[in-house]
């Protein structure tokens, strides 16, 4: 029995189609993936909020979901992948103080939160275009296209007894939800020895509730905010999410992604609203998968500070992006990855070197053979390839296991061009493309 399956009342999960290994933050432990149907298997994955330009740290969790995406696929399941776009709500702090990053935004460049929120996600859609992410095989979805379904899980939540209202918004009362220190382990004593503070500051009654639901400042316009059955305001950051992916994937889905400092408050908020709003008591998410950090200089890279490095910096060096995506390979994504510009350059250098490699390999077995008709010993490199990725997504195994095949005299270069491609549709480095610009 997983260990995902104890505490609540559960749909029946099914067998998956293959042995597929992932690190399940719920349980802190590798699961054997079993989805929810056969076939078929829905994902979440927490998207960008944009209010400024994605860096690169940010791009790594969307590289990390192409690649989980891509595997989901080579398995034979039929995938759902929704991400979000958040354009509203998102406060600077997560503990719904300050103001709001895309009002923010707006005040910074002198144009309106709507301009803003088109802005950059066309430019965080470059970006993907610019690592190989095919954002066409997501379902993207904007905060301000749901406000309807946000209302109603919180008038859901209300009905239940999980809300009261303060001066500033409805709350979410964490003490009448008691899984909710499960995903995060969260020392809820700890967290309340600080509590009198916040009480005093916003009527709080944990320190851990969260809003729902914000309302306009009093005597202040905001650009962006809704009539509800509680008073003119805005969503809080944490109900979109939840109203989202239940309205496109409904109340139980198989997978959902995100950074790891998502862990603690966001997706720890989300479980929360989403379970309580249910009336069997299942499980909201069955498998959680979290990416580490990217660090440069020591330090995590933050958005909200403006000191970050973007993907058009390493554009600007006249680097590929997809180094950038190799070198995002090269550790496996529970890993925090320290950047330099030392590691992006050897990154560089192997990936060229891969192209360069692959061409030949081209140009002298241009008659591929099919993956049915592999030797034996290079059925083994197929097979060994298959166990990393589906080992947790180890993509740095996968590239050292590819290296090896690249390397092997034994093997012909028909099946070495077979195989380079069929690794590709797992790795998405685009080498039947990029071998032509070499």
């Amino acid at each position: 029995m997983l260990c995902i399956l104890c505490g609540l009342k559960y749909v029946k999960i099914t067998k998956s189609m293959g042995k597929l290994y992932f690190y399940n933050t719920l349980g802190r432990e590798k699961d054997l993936f079993m989805p929810l149907s056969n076939g078929k298997v829905l994902v979440y994955t927490c998207g960008p909020t944009v209010y400024h330009y994605a860096h690169i740290g940010n791009l790594r969790a969307f590289v990390f979901a192409d690649i989980l995406n891509n595997t989901l696929k080579q398995n034979g399941y039929t995938v759902k992948h929704q991400i979000n776009i958040t354009d509203v709500g998102h406060l600077v702090s997560d503990d719904d103080d300050g103001e709001d990053k895309m009002e923010k935004g707006s005040l910074r460049e002198g144009k309106s939160v709507w301009e803003i929120a088109e802005l950059y996600t066309q430019a965080f859609f470059e970006d993907l275009l610019d690592l190989n992410i095919d954002k066409d095989k997501f379902i993207w979805t904007k905060a301000t296209d749901y406000i309807p379904e946000q209302i109603e899980m919180v008038k859901a939540l209300e009905e239940k007894g999980y809300t009261y209202k303060t001066e500033d918004g409805i709350y979410f009362d964490t003490s009448k939800f008691p899984k909710y220190t499960e995903l995060a382990n969260i020392d809820i004593e700890g967290l309340q020895k600080g509590k009198r503070i916040a009480d005093d500051k916003n009527e709080k009654r944990n320190k851990t509730d969260f809003a729902l639901w914000k309302f306009s400042p009093k005597n202040e316009k905001r650009q962006m905010e809704w009539d509800s059955p509680w008073g003119i305001g805005f969503p809080g950051w944490h109900i979109e999410c939840s109203s989202m992916s239940r309205a496109v994937l409904g109340e139980h889905i198989d997978i959902h992604t995100g950074g790891i400092d998502l862990i603690p408050v966001h997706h720890t908020n989300e479980i929360a609203q989403s379970e309580a709003s249910l009336e069997d008591g299942h499980r909201f998410v069955n498998y959680w998968m979290h990416v580490n950090f990217l660090n440069a200089d020591k330090e995590k890279m933050s958005k909200s500070s403006g000191d970050f490095l973007r993907l058009l910096s390493i554009k600007e060096k006249n680097i590929s992006p997809l180094s950038y995506r190799y070198l995002l390979l090269m550790t496996h994504y529970r890993k925090e990855l320290k950047f330099s510009w030392e590691s992006l350059d050897a990154a560089d250098n192997a990936y060229q070197k891969l192209i360069k490699k692959f061409k030949a390999i081209v140009e002298n077995g241009k008659e591929r053979v099919s993956l049915n008709e592999l030797s034996f010993e290079a059925n083994n490199y197929k097979e060994a390839f298959e166990n990393a990725m589906n080992d947790d997504l180890n993509t740095s195994m996968a590239l050292a296991k590819m290296w090896s095949l690249i390397n092997d005299k034994n093997i012909s270069d028909k099946e070495k061009h077979t195989l380079i491609l069929y690794f590709d549709k797992y790795l998405g480095l685009n080498l039947s493309h990029e071998k032509n610009k070499v």
